[in-house]
């Protein structure tokens, strides 16, 4: 659905067969949380203790990469950005407001209207998309990310393929997702699902990557992880940037 239209824009139309790797079950599944995306308070809590810290890395990584731009208001000025598994919107809006021209794609329809209707409730204007990645076809986008989506798709591999086609000549992708590690199974499936931070039935440990698994994919498709970091928690800092990986990681990737 289109920000400034009103109207959903899709490659197949919503009621086409995917051809993508998103699981219908789990589009489903977070389809059904659309109305409380934007609740700080509602079953989605965590993202919102999350984007945050994302924010900041997603920040520092485009700093890096595109210098000349670093110190302006709006880095992505005259650049485009697209954020496959978007939601409703939680970090289109903020690229947008970096000043990108943005697309965000998702499986669910419901979260599909959900966003569009808030970026167009605060002013923004972005091209949300009910899609999968793996239907774009001829576009590609300077900043390409990802934010806790590959542990819920069905072939990883053919994901980050998809992603790397979507991925312009010196373009920037940023991923995220959590380890696959005892931590994770504690913290994110067991504590985070019981204490209602994470609505229940989100997470499959068993589908979670760890940043080697997640690396030779990369390394398949012909790209370059340049950065690693962890999302870590503790009771003073809560949510925060990290050398431990155990819970969660973030990493930057540019073409090999």
């Amino acid at each position: 659905m289109n920000a400034s239209t009103g109207t959903i824009e899709t490659r197949n139309g919503t009621d086409a067969p995917r051809n993508g790797t998103i699981d219908p079950k789990e589009a489903a599944h977070f389809g059904r949380l659309a109305a409380e995306w934007w609740d700080p308070k509602g079953e989605s809590a965590m993202l919102h203790k999350l984007n945050p810290v994302r924010l900041a890395y997603i920040r520092n990584a485009i700093d890096h990469h595109w210098p000349e731009a670093g110190s302006a208001r709006k880095p992505l000025t005259g650049r485009s950005a697209i954020d496959v598994g978007c939601g409703a919107g939680l970090l289109a809006e903020p690229l947008a407001r970096l000043g990108a021209t943005v697309t965000g794609l998702d499986a669910a329809s419901e979260n599909v209207a959900a966003a569009s209707a808030h970026a167009q409730a605060v002013g923004l204007t972005i091209d949300y998309r009910c899609a999968d990645i793996e239907t774009l076809e001829g576009e590609t986008f300077d900043l390409v990310t990802s934010m806790e989506v590959i542990e819920h798709v069905t072939d990883p591999a053919t994901f980050i393929a998809a992603l790397e086609r979507a991925l312009a000549p010196g373009g920037l992708m940023l991923l995220s997702t959590p380890n696959r590690t005892a931590m994770s199974r504690i913290m994110l499936v067991e504590a985070a699902e019981r204490l209602g931070q994470v609505p229940r039935g989100t997470h499959d440990w068993h589908k979670f990557l760890t940043p080697e698994e997640l690396t030779e994919h990369l390394h398949a498709a012909g790209l370059t992880v340049t950065d690693t970091r962890g999302i870590a928690w503790d009771p003073l800092k809560g949510l925060h940037l990290s050398d431990n990986l155990a819970l969660n990681y973030l990493m930057t990737v540019v073409r090999g």
